[in-house]
């Protein structure tokens, strides 16, 4: 697996927040006996070890009921509050034969953002944090958020094509995640690749900008339907915030 630091250039940023450390994590899918139950494990050792200014956790946590105990146990390693949406696969909703009906409505630990914002003390800097319910998302009711007076806007939604839905101009960072990367890949031609799970994904992994928009794609660190990664690999990202 891949833990990184990934230094992102955001216009407009406050500059007391040029270097704030932002956790990037998604796709444990806990619960299914997978590789990723490991990658997971370090990657929680390795971001309670660097201590970032924030943590955003952006969905397909547990893939079985077994699986809350093992987020739960995780989530206490960490200092401060994580931020958390949720996936698809926290409700249930996935053709993997390998998972089992969840109703993940709570955390043991963190700040779990149904369709709601908050604010917080970064640095002296008022940032507006909130969340994508997955369930508005997939029945197609646009999650709406009122207003906000903060200095910075970051949204976590689960599925990237939020960048695609959004205001333009509402939110500076997007958070997200869902694709794995592809999960099973077969890299062709000059750096070109064949996602096999998403063959029309516009936005598998990486960094991604719509006008003033910035959004990253964590690669995630689970999978669905099979127990392995092919050229995709996990990741565990430190987003550290810079002035463009």
């Amino acid at each position: 697996m891949r833990l990184r630091e990934l230094p992102l250039a955001l216009p407009g940023l406050p500059a007391a927040l040029d270097g704030v450390r932002i956790a990037h994590l998604s796709d444990f899918h806990l619960g299914v006996p997978s590789l990723g139950t490991r990658a997971t494990e370090r990657a929680f050792e390795w971001v309670a070890a660097r201590a970032p200014d924030l943590v955003c956790i952006t969905g397909d946590l547990v893939s079985r009921p077994a699986g809350q105990r093992t987020l739960d146990r995780l989530l206490e390693r960490l200092g401060g509050t994580p931020y958390v949406v949720l996936g698809n696969h926290d409700f249930a909703i996935s053709r993997d034969p390998f998972s089992q009906p969840v109703q993940l409505l709570e955390v043991g630990r963190g700040e779990l953002l149904f369709d709601r914002a908050v604010e917080v003390d970064v640095r002296g800097v008022r940032v507006e944090i909130a969340g994508v319910d997955p369930r508005s998302w997939l029945a197609m009711r646009p999650s709406r958020f009122a207003p906000s007076g903060a200095d910075f806007h970051l949204l976590l939604c689960h599925f990237p094509l939020a960048l695609d839905y959004v205001p333009a101009g509402r939110w500076d960072l997007i958070l997200s995640g869902h694709l794995h990367a592809g999960q099973i890949v077969l890299p062709y031609g000059r750096e070109r690749r064949l996602l096999f799970a998403h063959l029309r994904a516009k936005y598998a992994q990486g960094v991604f900008r719509r006008g003033s928009t910035t959004m990253h794609v964590s690669p995630g660190l689970g999978t669905t339907f099979v127990p392995f990664r092919f050229f995709a690999r996990p990741e565990a990202t430190e987003l550290v915030l810079r002035c463009a």
